[in-house]
């Protein structure tokens, strides 16, 4: 019987069961020394910039959704062993068909929303079915969805509108009963409260005078958290979060163990396609529109995050715990920049730099965890 991971009940793996070494390899070991390094630098260089009151955590915490909604769906099918370069593609995609069968096509929103799950999920499906009867590595088998879902979310509305920007999504989201679990806010008579009691800034004038400045929580994050949960759950709680180790550390073993390997690898395949839906639908809402250049690079920032959470490129461990710590400190760090005053686009060199130490202290883990020297 395979172990959820090494840290919960042991693997015969490690070489030492010593509380040192056993903490060491922790999957959110990274993820939280990069989270308190993060905040504490910001905390002491941009605490007098807005950033921590009640509209900079919001913002900076939406932006971490964001991220970490795909995150999770990449940390599954990375621990699974396999990659999926197209979900930055598909967030494009679904968002342009959410557009073009609302706006366009007359469907009521709720009914333009589920067909769009349907076909993504569908699309997520394929490639997974794709890679494990050919046997083709993901990497290959997404990039090339990565250009077939980009090329159709820029074909399909230049010719049905001669544009490549759709809007009026908010029009007919008017009284849908759908539209306000992707684009509401909630808890917004508590967020009313803390205003009316000084808790959190309200408006001093105009006609929003009293309202809290920040108010409710944005369903964007209520779709984040309950993801994060609902993976870390599943991996570390179920009997097929154990097959997701397995298919992802050694295929043939779990295979002969009895392990559905083909199909826990599809059914993860589906499940990033379905978060990547669930990114755009919350995107389209927000900003009333679709446009064919949302998404571009989502698919990196995705991976950075799991690596940054713990994840083994090599499959077969892994954290969504982690890789939700990786997508919060990608959010921080993004507005922090702004919010301290650092010119936003040294937020590349971050990148590169913080993905670098990433996959060498993963190498070491590894290492340990293996017994490789």
């Amino acid at each position: 019987m395979f172990d959820t991971a090494a840290k919960q009940q042991g693997d015969e793996r490690v070489k030492s069961r010593s509380r040192f070494r056993e903490a060491l390899i922790s999957p959110e070991l990274g993820g939280i020394c990069g989270t308190v390094l993060v905040f504490t630098v910001f905390l002491l260089t941009a605490h007098d910039s807005g950033m921590f009151n009640a509209a900079g955590v919001l913002n900076w915490s939406v932006v971490s959704a964001q991220f970490m909604i795909l995150a999770v769906g990449a940390c599954l099918l990375m621990i699974a062993g396999e990659f999926d370069l197209s979900i930055g593609s598909m967030i494009g995609f679904a968002g342009m068909t959410i557009a073009i069968l609302s706006v366009n096509m007359g469907w009521p929103l709720w009914a333009a929303i589920l067909a769009t799950f349907v076909i993504c999920v569908a699309i997520g499906a394929l490639n997974g079915w794709i890679c494990v009867r050919t046997g083709l590595p993901s990497f290959i088998v997404t990039l090339a969805s990565l250009f077939i879902l980009r090329g159709f979310t820029i074909f399909l509305p230049q010719t049905l509108v001669n544009k490549t920007i759709i809007g009026g999504v908010l029009d007919v989201a008017d009284g849908d009963w759908l539209a306000p679990v992707f684009g509401g806010t909630f808890l917004k008579g508590l967020f009313q409260w803390l205003g009316d009691i000084g808790l959190i800034e309200t408006f001093s004038q105009g006609v929003n005078k009293g309202k809290p400045v920040v108010d409710g929580v944005p369903m964007l994050i209520v779709w984040a958290l309950g993801l994060v949960l609902f993976g870390h759950i599943l991996l570390t709680k179920t009997r097929f979060g154990n097959w997701i180790f397995a298919s992802g550390g050694d295929a043939e073993s779990a295979r002969n163990s009895g392990v559905p390997v083909n199909r826990v690898k599809i059914l993860m395949f589906m499940f990033t396609a379905f978060c990547a839906t669930v990114f755009a639908t919350c995107q389209v809402m927000e900003f009333g529109s679709a446009g064919a250049d949302r998404g571009v690079l989502k698919e990196f920032e995705a991976i950075i995050a799991v690596v940054i959470g713990g994840a083994l490129l090599t499959g077969g461990y892994g954290s969504v715990l982690g890789a939700a710590l990786g997508a919060l400190i990608f959010g921080v760090v993004q507005q922090g920049l702004f919010f301290a005053g650092v010119e936003s686009s040294l937020f590349r060199v971050f990148l590169g730099i913080i993905l670098l130490f990433a996959v060498v202290l993963n190498t070491y883990i590894r290492r340990i965890i293996t017994g490789e020297k």
